[in-house]
């Protein structure tokens, strides 16, 4: 799989580090934090994720991609 960086262009997938969902938001509740730490939705489609560039520019960037066939749908830097 090759991903879009959109500062160093197309990239293998061995040179990034896999962080996770990129949807959910950090709670300001302690009740909700055991939910936001632990359960996460097992997407099947399209979804968006952290990566990090680790070998090349070092950027996070969000990659929206479908998991079923892997196919990226678009990679920008996070706002």
């Amino acid at each position: 799989m090759r991903i879009p960086c959109p500062f160093c262009g197309n990239r293998d997938t061995q040179e990034f580090v896999y962080r996770g969902d990129a949807s959910p938001t950090r709670p300001d509740t302690d009740e909700a934090m055991h939910d936001y730490v632990y359960l996460r939705d097992n997407v099947a489609g399209p979804m968006r994720e952290h990566w990090y560039h680790a070998q090349g520019c070092r950027n996070w960037i969000v990659v929206t991609r479908d998991t079923r066939t892997h196919e990226i749908i678009s990679a920008e830097f996070p706002r």
